[in-house]
């Protein structure tokens, strides 16, 4: 899978599924400042990621992610590393 199809399909599920504005959703985004992802919306993250991607996250994994284009690096990285 590509970096443009797994933006796309991160972007989506984050417009479908958390209800985040497109607006909102850029490289540069802060998923909690811009974003307004809380800790609930984590653990919905953590159910989507496994279902539309396949792994689990791990908590510790996301300690340096605080942007998308960071979110979008680590599923990239972990979806290539299947």
């Amino acid at each position: 899978m590509d970096r443009k199809e797994i933006e796309e399909k991160v972007r989506d599920l984050m417009i479908e599924e958390l209800e985040i504005e497109e607006d909102a959703i850029y490289p540069e985004a802060s998923l909690k400042d811009d974003m307004g992802i809380d800790s609930l919306d984590y653990v919905d993250i953590v159910v989507i990621i496994d279902r539309v991607f396949g792994f689990k996250i791990k908590p510790e994994d996301m300690t340096g992610v605080k942007t998308y284009g960071q979110f979008c690096d680590y599923i990239e990285q972990k979806v290539n590393n299947l």
